[in-house]
């Protein structure tokens, strides 16, 4: 019977180059607790000073349910397109060779390093009625600045790293033998893709769209430029939180988030079961 507790505890503690598991967890624990636990904590502690029927009122007002509708259905929808196209870009990268590669992978890098408030200016300066893209647009009675579907431009703009960068890595790794043998024993290109490689992918795919979606629901600065942020038809949660607190309504504003951090937690959580499933399958398989 003394062996069992052993045994748990020799596959809990596994060796490892860094010395001294107690104190890197307890370092662990403490930082994850300052920096994500602690401030998470803190938007609850300042939401319950409101009484349930204040919080739900805030949170059901008629303008917030709108932004809901603006933040959630833009950011899923620009998220799915990033998906499709961000895989095209990966497999590029990834499986070819063309002049001015590191070019094209540094662009796509590009939403990382610029900052936010210059991407929403520049978006909204291409965008506008009078802009370079947004004069040809007008015409044909096609309006992007200060509508919708700027606000879709800017997310798709600022997520597609995250797709990109999430499954490249995969597809390099990816064994080239595997997808030769199944051409070889009279598999279709589009068989070897949906059958081989695409499971393969689908984990990394689905944290790439997990990663995109939750970016477009917190992304404030590209998009408040674009957006023209008119009440009921471009206003994002962001702004709300921010119009919130600029009229020093710090427990209406903390009510939000509130809604915004559970809603991304329940996502996050479904992400990470699809990601489990998807896992499982492909062991079975």
């Amino acid at each position: 019977m003394a062996s069992f507790p052993t045994l748990a505890l020799h596959k809990f503690k596994e060796p490892s180059v860094i010395p001294g598991f107690g104190i890197t967890l307890g370092f662990t624990i403490a930082y994850l607790a300052i920096v994500v636990i602690i401030p998470l904590s803190g938007l609850f502690f300042k939401a319950a000073e409101l009484t349930p029927a204040q919080f739900w009122q805030t949170v059901t007002a008629n303008r917030v349910l709108h932004a809901y509708k603006i933040s959630f259905g833009l950011s899923f929808l620009a998220a799915v397109i990033n998906s499709f196209f961000g895989l095209i870009i990966a497999w590029i990268l990834a499986r070819y060779r063309f002049p001015f590669k590191k070019i094209v992978d540094a662009m796509v890098d590009l939403p990382f390093a610029l900052p936010t408030a210059v991407a929403g200016i520049a978006l909204t300066a291409l965008y506008a009625p009078d802009g370079w893209i947004g004069r040809y647009l007008v015409p044909m009675g096609i309006k992007v600045a200060f509508t919708p579907l700027g606000i879709m431009i800017a997310l798709l703009f600022v997520g597609l790293p995250f797709i990109v960068r999430t499954i490249e890595p995969i597809l390099q790794d990816a064994e080239r033998e595997v997808e030769e043998a199944a051409l070889s024993l009279g598999a279709t290109r589009w068989q070897t893709f949906f059958q081989i490689i695409l499971p393969s992918i689908t984990p990394a795919l689905l944290t790439g769209f997990a990663m995109a979606f939750a970016r477009g629901l917190g992304e404030y600065g590209s998009v408040i430029f674009i957006a023209g942020n008119i009440p009921k038809v471009s206003e994002i949660v962001p702004l709300i939180i921010v119009i919130k607190l600029e009229q020093y309504d710090y427990a209406g504003a903390t009510a939000v988030a509130c809604v915004m951090l559970v809603a991304s937690f329940i996502l996050l959580f479904i992400i990470n079961w699809l990601q489990h499933w998807a896992g499982n399958d492909k062991a079975d398989i």
